[in-house]
C-alpha cells in the first residue's frame, strides 16, 4: 500500500469529518466507526447507527502524548508501565476526561483511550489535531466483525464515508481493556 494512498484517505476522511461525517475506517485492531471526538451531533450519529444506548461509551483514538494530556490532566504512572510493555494494543480507560464531547464521556466521568501508530490513523489525526472516536463496525449486541467483508451493510449504507483501506485485513481481536482510577485501582475488562 502506497503513501499516496494513505494520504488520499486521510484527505477524503478528513474533510469528511470536518463538516460532522462518520466514517468507517480501519484501525489497529478491528474496522471501527469514527468521528470527532468534540462533536456532540456527529457522535449523536454513530450511537443512532449501533443502535446503542447513549450510556455505553465509545472510546477515543489518540496519536501521542500532546493528545493524551489535553484530554486528561492526570495520567496515572501505571499508565505509561503498561503501555510500555504490552506488545498489543491496549485501551486505558482514565478518570476525568476534558476537551471532548459529553456525549462520550462514560456516566462514572471515564473514557477510554488508545494511542496508535497505524499510519491511515495516526496521520488522521495528526490533521484533525483532536482524538477519533472509535467503536466497532457492528450493530449494537451483534458479533464485532473481523474483516471488512463481514460488515452488516446497514453500517455500509450508514456511514458518510468508507475509507478505502486494508478492505482485505482479518483482525485477530479487539483491544485488551484496562480500567485505572486516579485512586490507583487497575481493573482488566477485556484481556
Amino acid at each position: 500500500m502506497s503513501t499516496e494512498n494513505v494520504n488520499e484517505e486521510v484527505h477524503n476522511a478528513y474533510e469528511v469529518i470536518k463538516n460532522g461525517g462518520i466514517i468507517l475506517y480501519p484501525t489497529d485492531t478491528v474496522w471501527g466507526i469514527g468521528c470527532d471526538a468534540t462533536n456532540e451531533e456527529a457522535i449523536k450519529k454513530i450511537y443512532a447507527l449501533k443502535q446503542r444506548e447513549e450510556t455505553k461509551s465509545m472510546i477515543v483514538l489518540m496519536n501521542g502524548d500532546r493528545m493524551l494530556y489535553n484530554v486528561f490532566n492526570e495520567v496515572p504512572e501505571v499508565a505509561w508501565q503498561i503501555l510500555d510493555v504490552t506488545d498489543k494494543p491496549t485501551t486505558l480507560i482514565l478518570d476525568n476526561p476534558r476537551n471532548v464531547a459529553k456525549n462520550i464521556v462514560a456516566p462514572d466521568n471515564t473514557l477510554g483511550m488508545r494511542l496508535v501508530k497505524e499510519p491511515f490513523c495516526y496521520k488522521l489525526m495528526e490533521r484533525m489535531k483532536r482524538p477519533l472516536v472509535s467503536t466497532s463496525a457492528n450493530i449494537s449486541g451483534m458479533p464485532t466483525p473481523n474483516s471488512f467483508k463481514e460488515i452488516d451493510h446497514h453500517i455500509l449504507d450508514g456511514v458518510d464515508y468508507i475509507v478505502n483501506l486494508h478492505h482485505d485485513k482479518v483482525a485477530a481481536k479487539p483491544s485488551t481493556i484496562i480500567k485505572l482510577g486516579n485512586d490507583l485501582q487497575v481493573k482488566v475488562i477485556r484481556p
